[in-house]
């Protein structure tokens, strides 16, 4: 197999991994409060999970 004769510049490589970034991670409503949270976690509006409290959250003071 052939070896390349000279080092790629790192502006090279950026150039070619531009379109390489992280997506962003899905997001679904909480049944309880209606507060986007991530799935399969508990909301950290409300702490339900699945229709049951799980976690005691302080009220917010606005």
């Amino acid at each position: 197999m052939p070896a390349p004769k000279r080092r790629h510049s790192s502006a090279r490589g950026k150039k070619r991994r531009t379109h390489y970034r992280a997506a962003q991670p899905p997001h679904s409503r909480c049944p309880q409060c209606g507060e986007p949270r991530l799935p399969h976690r508990v909301c950290p509006n409300c702490g339900y999970y699945r229709g049951e409290p799980v976690i005691l959250v302080k009220e917010k003071t606005e």
